[in-house]
């Protein structure tokens, strides 16, 4: 499945012309008051690269890091924002998109109106948990809570607070047929590691969570609301041990389990499977494909062997946290509190325009999406940046080629699949209908229940039905990217597609540092550690000789160990195993990028600008593009959570690429040097 793209890519919004050499009156693109030079290019490529700006840079107090992928977040956010303000301007007519898009963030911003509701928009789902009394009411209100919330790009490490969840796409081994794969749930905090290890943070933060409980619970008027707190952290705990870890979870391997619906009862027994299928709404499908085959035989025990009201007590709890951001103020206050303070070290909540336009833009997605490709991204820059990704593909494809260790039979499989690569770029070619959602002015928790409600139901209908290529799992307003190996596919949203990324006006060589190394990463997805498995039409499938393989897989073990090096806090260390795929793709990403630029000069010598050479401002580029300064708790949580390294340590994948030490005299002896033999090329 396809892994987090959180801080990937951009684009450029010029002719490929003007990616040709440059003359040196234009401007570097570069950030020189930024570079520190105190530091040594071969010690600490990130801190000489940025150690200027690290020196000034502050945390906003409402977010848990920041850098140049916020600074483009917040201009998309503003001109987001504009567009769903003005949205109800011109009192568009009941049920189109903009009055839909005006209501949504009407509501999310009444706070008069979600004060006097109190918790009555809860009544009718709390009523129900409270009424269940057998395991097969158990099992329907399980089902009946199941929804495709699963992010598409980080489906491997999927979290939910539903015990399972529901992600819908083509088959490993089918790839004509959209099939339902279930995948494992349960818990609040970000995952397993926060229950189950004796770091002392992570001790701390258990009980500091056991607080919050009991907190929450009293708030909602429950009784022995310090006792149920114990027993939804006792059995959250256990769910947590039923888990897979996030390593197994990312190998496609072992997800491939297909069932028919009676096999669940025989291989997962203890919930009422047909029950739960049922009010699920998917008894009538014939197989399900289960990600994680013993977690959900683990969590299916825990239904039968756990006492009833524990389930109860912890469904009251997950109910009242998921909804908290949009119950009265004393509510919001103590989710933000742990989910804010606690888990991210983020000290205050970010202002409630930001929160309503975030949840406005990510519910009604596509609707907001074509609000903002009318304003901020003309079709000619679309054409612009197909035609930039083509380049960069086409450069993928020579490199190809040079590959001495590659046999002729893997390398024409690897040119086929890159030659099927499907590229959307800014938007996707259909949009999505919001006729069947219903949004109310004054209802903003029952907005939000619909709208996941009614994705659940896109997802579902998608069942069995040919495989849409072209389907987006990103809204133009998004800024991210991702490679989805399933679909063979890339996603460039518009709003990733500005500077500082890229800059119209600057030199080839910073713009093919930054978003051409940012791209080519998008494209190496298709052929890092995961990606790889997968061919052409993304079928789960070994087109590789086993020569080629075994070397493969070598080289991948050398850059784990690599990153196995890199101390994040004191005493905690970068998984090179868990976050292989994504350092596989900026070595190789990087490699492209800085190929093409070579290309684009025409054999013409780079010129000098600001007293930089081109390959400088190039890899100069490439460090700045990572510039980003994060708070511990943040830190800690993504080093548990997160298939990426952190971003100080992905700037240092410099140091695999032997024309980086040239250009700017990178010696034995430094700290990042690296002998020839050790460093890593895979692509």
């Amino acid at each position: 499945m396809q892994r987090m793209r959180w801080v990937l890519t951009a684009a450029i919004l010029c002719s490929p012309a003007a990616w040709a050499a440059t003359p040196a009156s234009q401007p570097s693109g570069i950030d020189l008051a930024g570079i520190d030079h105190g530091v040594k290019p071969g010690d600490d490529f990130f801190r000489y690269a940025n150690g200027g700006w690290l020196k000034t840079a502050q945390i906003p107090a409402d977010r848990s890091s920041t850098g140049t992928f916020l600074k483009v977040f917040e201009q998309a956010e503003k001109n987001t924002a504009e567009l769903i303000r003005n949205a109800g301007a011109s009192r568009p007519a009941a049920g189109s998109n903009a009055r839909k898009i005006a209501d949504y963030y009407a509501a999310w911003m009444d706070t008069a109106a979600i004060e006097r509701h109190g918790l009555a928009p809860l009544k009718p789902e709390l009523a129900r948990i409270d009424a269940i009394a057998s395991r097969a009411e158990l099992a329907r209100v399980l089902g009946s809570r199941l929804r495709a919330d699963v992010d598409p790009v980080n489906a491997t490490n999927y979290h939910t607070e539903n015990l399972f969840g529901l992600f819908v796409t083509q088959g490993l081994e089918d790839p004509s047929r959209n099939l339902a794969y279930l995948l494992q749930g349960g818990l609040v905090m970000p995952s397993r590691d926060y229950y189950l290890s004796d770091d002392t943070h992570m001790v701390a933060t258990r009980a500091k969570y056991l607080a919050y409980i009991g907190a929450l619970l009293k708030q909602a008027g429950m009784a022995d609301a310090e006792a149920k707190a114990k027993t939804v952290l006792d059995l959250e705990t256990k769910i947590a041990r039923a888990q897979a870890s996030l390593l197994d979870s990312e190998d496609v391997h072992k997800a491939n389990n297909l069932w028919r619906m009676a096999d669940f009862a025989q291989k997962a027994p203890g919930l009422d499977w047909i029950a739960y299928f049922k009010a699920a709404g998917l008894d009538g499908q014939p197989q399900i494909d289960v990600w994680q085959p013993a977690a959900i035989t683990g969590l299916s025990a825990l239904t039968a062997s756990e006492p009833l009201q524990a389930w109860k007590d912890l469904l009251l709890f997950h109910t009242l946290d998921q909804s908290a951001p949009l119950l009265p103020k004393a509510f919001a206050d103590l989710g933000f509190d742990f989910h804010g303070r606690t888990l991210q070290g983020t000290p205050e909540q970010r202002p409630r325009w930001k929160r309503a336009v975030g949840a406005t833009s990510n519910d009604l997605g596509d609707a907001v999406g074509q609000l903002y490709v009318k304003h901020y991204f003309p079709a000619s820059s679309r054409a612009e940046v197909e035609q930039l990704v083509k380049n960069l593909l086409a450069a993928f494809d020579e490199r190809i080629d040079t590959l001495g260790w590659m046999t002729p039979a893997t390398r024409a499989k690897a040119k086929a699949k890159l030659a099927t690569v499907r590229v959307g770029v800014g938007y996707p070619d259909t949009w999505r209908d919001y006729a069947a959602l219903e949004i109310r002015a004054d209802d903003a928790l029952g907005n939000q229940r619909r709208a996941e409600k009614f994705e659940y139901e896109h997802q579902r209908a998608k069942l069995g039905r040919p495989v849409d290529r072209a389907e987006w799992w990103m809204t133009p307003q998004t800024v991210n990217a991702v490679n989805l190996p399933l679909q063979n596919a890339l996603n460039f949203p518009a709003a990733i597609l500005q500077p500082p990324f890229f800059d119209p006006n600057a030199d080839a060589a910073a713009n093919y540092g930054a978003i051409g190394s940012v791209i080519g990463h998008e494209i190496s997805h298709s052929f890092d550690n995961m990606g790889a498995e997968f061919d052409a039409e993304g079928r789960l499938a070994n087109w590789w000789t086993p020569e080629d393989l075994a070397h493969f897989r070598a080289a991948g073990k050398q850059l784990a160990k690599q990153f196995d090096q890199y101390e994040a806090l004191p005493g905690l260390h970068v998984n090179g195993e868990q976050t292989l795929g994504e350092n596989i793709a900026d070595v190789s990403g990087l490699t492209i990028a800085y190929l093409a630029y070579h290309k684009s000069l025409g054999g013409k010598p780079a010129p000098v600008i600001d007293g930089l050479s081109g390959d400088q401002r190039f890899f100069l580029a490439y460090g700045q593009a990572w510039r980003s300064k994060i708070r511990d708790a943040a830190q800690r949580q993504r080093l548990a959570t997160d298939v990426h390294a952190p971003a100080d340590f992905r700037a240092q994948t410099v140091r695999n690429l032997d024309p980086w030490y040239p250009a700017f005299e990178v010696k034995p002896g430094e700290k990042l040097y690296l002998a020839p033999k050790d460093r890593v090329k895979i692509w």
